[in-house]
């Protein structure tokens, strides 16, 4: 049985991570390398570390935070935010990154995607959609969720994935920070849509919603972020969930 990945989210900005409720109203919560160590410890699969300020400031991602992250890391690490070539592909992934997330360049370079596959394998390319329901379906946004495209999520999704994306991170902003439950529907829909595996992240309030983003939404993986920074659990009690509901994972302790 394949098991399932319990990620933790750093949200990067200015050299600390932050939190807020869709995308914004954003708080401290700490420094970067010193939280990813703290959640390998507690029992975390992967590392996702997104600099959220770097697309919306047309700026590069700080290679020296990947790199103090990295050197403390034994699971693998995500980075994702300003990454706009290839090249910046292979100088996130030479500074320790294991895999690089790519969201607004992709949407603008489609192509990028196919580059980065072919030039380090598909393995390592993630591709972030951050989508918000419309009456019709869910509309993709771009630069960190401040700007709307007119791509369909479903359709970008399998767009991506035929394009070389190795794994999705579907967000959903509506659910984002809301600690109401991921978007289940969303979730499900991409997941049946692509052969790759679709990280659920978007509204983890507490441990049933996590269940529920494999029970219901059929994730490969679920991410979590402020429910962790803020002390209301933790990965240890959010796996002990998931075994008690009869789904495989990693167990550390």
């Amino acid at each position: 049985m394949i098991t399932k990945r319990l990620i933790v989210c750093l949200d990067v900005l200015g050299g600390r991570v932050v939190k807020g409720t869709r995308f914004v109203d954003l708080r401290d919560q700490g420094d970067p390398a010193d939280l990813a160590a703290r959640y390998e410890v507690e029992g975390a699969d992967e590392i996702v570390f997104l600099d959220i300020g770097a697309s919306p400031e047309a700026r590069a991602t700080t290679l020296d935070l990947i790199r103090d992250t990295a050197e403390r890391l034994f699971v693998p690490l995500t980075v994702g935010g300003g990454i706009r070539s290839a090249e910046d592909v292979g100088l996130a992934l030479r500074a320790g990154a294991d895999k690089v997330s790519v969201n607004t360049a992709a949407i603008e370079h489609p192509d990028l995607i196919t580059l980065s596959a072919d030039r380090f394998g598909a393995q390592c390319v993630v591709v972030s959609i951050d989508a918000a329901r419309t009456d019709t379906g869910w509309k993709v946004f771009a630069s960190g969720g401040q700007r709307p495209t007119d791509l369909d999520a479903i359709a970008w999704a399998e767009r991506a994935v035929a394009l070389g994306a190795g794994e999705l991170l579907v967000t959903s902003i509506d659910r984002d920070g809301s600690r109401a439950g991921y978007d289940l529907d969303l979730t499900r829909r991409i997941a049946r849509a692509v052969s790759v595996p679709v990280i659920a992240s978007g509204g983890a309030g507490n441990a049933a919603h996590v269940v529920a983003a494999f029970t219901e939404g059929e994730a490969s993986a679920a991410l979590v972020a402020g429910i962790l920074h803020d002390g209301q659990t933790t990965v240890r009690a959010l796996k002990e969930a998931m075994m008690a509901s009869g789904i495989s994972t990693r167990r550390t302790w």
